[in-house]
């Protein structure tokens, strides 16, 4: 008797994986049997999907909503269809792609068919993510080009920090003396010196 399971990932924490986990249970997957893992798709460290392939076997059918949910490209998912099709001896059932539907034609012409789409999917899913990453690069590229700063603000600088500056700077006091003055450990002040004449002696 067959036994199905559905594994979902979303790539943050803040992703909803709601969409993913309904489409598995209109397709009969048990709640039980729904691996999960929130995580990157960097690479395959994940912990429940690692569960999940210690439960598959020949008797087995694995569903998942979309073929990127098994990996970012075209080699980590022929990695993960062929050990799951072939070392496992399991079914895949892709949800929104019903042809890729291992289930089906069994017989060599059916098994290449599979084979042929996803290697297809794959290089689809590659190609579009490095766009994505690419368009991201040249966006941030030209933002800095224009005078966009990215990444946290630095913490406000004390009040005496100008006054401090000034007696360090006329070797009225140690740099350890001026640090803590401002409360910071000298390495802190040190780096906030530096950015501060940047900032205001190098235009």
């Amino acid at each position: 008797m067959e036994k199905i399971y559905g594994y979902a990932r979303v790539s943050t924490r803040e992703q909803n994986e709601d969409r993913q986990i309904i489409a598995l249970k209109e397709m009969g997957v048990p709640e039980k049997n729904i691996y999960l893992d929130k995580i990157s798709g960097k690479n395959f460290e994940r912990p429940q999907y690692k569960k999940l392939l210690k439960k598959l076997n020949r008797d087995s059918v694995l569903y998942v909503k979309s073929i990127d949910r098994l990996g970012r490209n075209y080699r980590e998912l022929s990695e993960q269809w062929l050990l799951i099709t072939k070392e496992k001896g399991a079914d895949v059932v892709v949800i929104d792609m019903p042809i890729l539907d291992t289930r089906r034609e069994k017989n060599l012409l059916g098994t290449f068919i599979s084979d042929l789409i996803l290697a297809l999917l794959s290089y689809v899913a590659e190609t579009e993510y490095q766009t994505i990453h690419q368009r991201q690069a040249e966006g941030i590229a030209a933002a800095k080009a224009r005078g966009v700063k990215f990444g946290r603000r630095p913490t406000p600088l004390p009040s005496n920090f100008q006054d401090v500056y000034q007696k360090w700077k006329m070797g009225r006091i140690t740099l350890e003396e001026a640090a803590k003055e401002c409360r910071m450990p000298r390495s802190t002040f040190h780096y906030r010196t530096k950015r501060y004449e940047r900032e205001n002696f190098q235009k």
